[in-house]
């Protein structure tokens, strides 16, 4: 019997897809992880069949826990910032993860990712980098020697654990920053592999893996780690968004021997080869078991030798196949007739042009470390860092998922090697970005990387795209050196399009932070007295020291804006500095004047519908009120 729509299994589904890490591995809502959402101290742990590690909870409120940090831009190294969209970000990856996931929700197409691989030796974060903790903000340079990473050795109890937690808060936020066609791709070694596996189905859903691709990384003999056999593969496990929503482009494919007949719509068509109309593997439906009238007489059913089939088209998908030569009837080896379609090489089964592709293999073996190893020293002169991965295979990657104008992003950057296979992917005409994350660790002073200069991670990070852009820029020279010797503007204008990026820090908030503790020998009055001192001497400090540039940029941040926003002063505002800042999908008028004026207040009665940021400090009670009468939820003090 015909139903109305079933709404509790659509909203079920809507919820599954929006936070997959609500259920069970059947597929069955978890009630109890639903109200550990809403009210944590509630619920006590069951058990039941769940991935479950120490530190499991509390990774995930990590996760979902607001940033009261901020990025600045960094103009001494960022380059040619006026032509790019490309960002480079020093700083702890799940503080500016949280950062962008107001501004980038759903805008990543691909993330790609080289974790520490937990060998024994590999770094790992603990997460302690909220403001009142002063491990990370006073040992970053923030200070010029770089921050030092925790080692998780396997001597430690919670050695499986740390990594875990590591990864599980930064890829529940990395899921949200995903389009719903966007793709992850993460490299590992087998010692944390199945975890990672488990992991992922639990935060992406297990109906949203793509593949386990197998990556050989070695030349030669491969590596001696294991006793029993050579070890010459890693792997980049790769999950989905939303499966439905995903396309892997394959590689084009070329006319093969098997398309081997041709008839008079060759040159439009293509050559063709036959298969036949009648099929056992399909699902069986009474639509498609009909009888076929040859011209002979012969009736022709779908059944072969007593089993019970059907044909792959429907009757008249037939006959419209029958009469646009689409179709071939003629006697097999065995005597019996057989009905063909024909499937062409240029068209698909409904005379539409087409390219055929073919999937790309779960197997790469076209580049290796050593590769890796080689382009990085030609690049900078010398060895400056192990490890990386041959930017090649992340360009590989890329152009399975992605085709033009699309934002990759990769949270654990190493030397910039993602940086370097979009913009080399950019020269076939892609138009791709890139957001780089690397948290400023301190490198070893006995390295040649500290010997050459380098004093952290993210200074080789910076340093590797500035080189590549010049080798790029290098190349163009060559190809045409008159677009660099021409006097007009626009030749060197759109030599360096695209070329280039801005270079953003993760730093401590511009506004104050509320560290009040009350004196316990004081009255609650009497606290409450020196709670309203200590607000109002941090808001004079946030007045008399703050950069505005700074403070506009968390502003915009913290309200959803990209990073590569714009700003035009309004000239018709006379009485204070008002910018109207666009990042080209939202805008907003913001003014960080320290009062402002009743002349400003009576221009947005007259433009209700405009957006209004300022200082909450820059307002008294009245014009607060006439500014919340006239824009209601269009203003917003901060």
């Amino acid at each position: 019997m015909p139903l109305s729509n079933d709404w509790n299994k659509e909203r079920l589904e809507t919820l599954k897809q929006m936070f997959p890490d609500l259920f069970t591995n059947e597929g069955k809502l978890n009630i109890d992880e639903l109200k550990k959402m809403v009210d944590p101290q509630s619920m006590n742990e069951t058990e039941r069949f769940e991935f479950k590690w120490f530190g499991k909870s509390q990774a995930k409120r990590n996760a979902f826990t607001p940033s009261n940090a901020t990025l600045v831009y960094d103009d001494t190294r960022s380059l040619n910032p006026t032509e790019s969209e490309n960002l480079i970000i020093e700083g702890e990856n799940l503080e500016v993860l949280k950062l962008l996931s107001g501004s980038y929700r759903e805008k990543i197409k691909c993330i790609y990712i080289d974790p520490p691989y937990n060998t024994g030796k590999d770094f790992v974060y603990t997460d302690n980098f909220s403001q009142d903790k002063k491990s990370y903000w006073e040992n970053t340079g923030v200070l010029e020697n770089g921050l030092k990473i925790d080692t998780n050795t396997e001597s430690d109890g919670r050695y499986h654990s740390n990594w875990l937690n590591m990864m599980y808060s930064r890829l529940l936020i990395a899921r949200a920053l995903l389009k719903p066609d966007g793709v992850i791709f993460i490299s590992i070694d087998d010692h944390e592999l199945h975890h990672l596996r488990k992991l992922c189905d639990e935060v992406f859903g297990e109906e949203n893996f793509i593949a386990n691709i197998v990556w050989t990384n070695k030349e030669g003999g491969g590596s001696s780690d294991s006793s029993y056999y050579k070890i010459k593969h890693e792997y980049i496990v790769c999950y989905s968004k939303c499966i439905d929503h995903v396309t892997i482009f394959g590689e084009i494919q070329e006319e093969d021997e098997s398309y081997n007949a041709e008839d008079e719509f060759k040159n439009e068509r293509g050559k063709y080869k036959l298969i036949k109309l009648n099929s056992f593997s399909i699902q069986y439906s009474d639509l498609l078991n009909y009888p076929i009238t040859t011209t002979s007489g012969e009736i022709i059913v779908p059944s072969e030798n007593g089993k019970k089939g059907c044909w792959r088209w429907s009757k008249k998908k037939y006959e419209w196949g029958l009469k646009n030569g689409f179709i071939v009837i003629k006697k097999g080896q065995e005597g019996l007739t057989n009905i063909y379609t024909k499937q062409y090489f240029k068209v698909d089964n409904e005379n539409r042009p087409m390219t055929r592709t073919l999937p790309p293999p779960a197997l790469i073996d076209e580049y290796s470390s050593t590769m890796a190893t080689k382009q990085l020293d030609q690049l900078f002169g010398e060895k400056c860092f192990d490890y990386s991965k041959p930017y090649l295979l992340i360009n590989k990657l890329i152009k399975n998922i992605s085709k033009d104008k699309d934002i990759i992003l990769d949270f654990f950057a190493g030397s910039g090697t993602t940086g370097q296979a979009v913009m080399e992917l950019n020269k076939r005409g892609c138009n791709c970005k890139f957001i780089l994350v690397q948290i400023p660790e301190a490198i070893d002073e006995k390295s040649e990387a500290f010997k050459a200069g380098y004093k952290k991670i993210s200074d080789i990070t910076i340093e590797r795209n500035k080189r590549v852009i010049e080798k790029i820029m290098d190349e163009k020279k060559k190809q045409q050196p008159e677009l660099f010797t021409h006097t007009h503007k626009n030749h060197k204008e759109n030599t360096i399009k695209g070329l280039g990026f801005k270079v953003f820090k993760l730093v401590k908030s511009n506004f104050p932070r509320v560290a009040f503790a009350p004196d316990p020998e004081k009255t609650d009055k009497e606290n409450i007295v020196l709670l309203k001192k200590y607000i109002a001497d941090k808001e004079v400090q946030l007045l008399t020291l703050f950069n505005r540039d700074e403070v506009m940029t968390e502003i915009l941040l913290k309200k959803g804006f990209s990073l590569n926003y714009k700003t035009k002063k309004q000239s018709d505002l006379k009485k204070n500095e008002v910018i109207l800042a666009t990042d080209g999908e939202k805008e907003i008028l913001i003014c960080l004047d320290r009062v402002i004026n009743i002349e400003t207040v009576a221009y947005f009665k007259k433009n209700v519908d405009k957006k209004f940021i300022c200082l909450e400090c820059a307002l008294d009670t009245t014009k607060k009120y006439n500014l919340k009468h006239y824009l209601d939820d269009q203003f917003n003090p901060f």
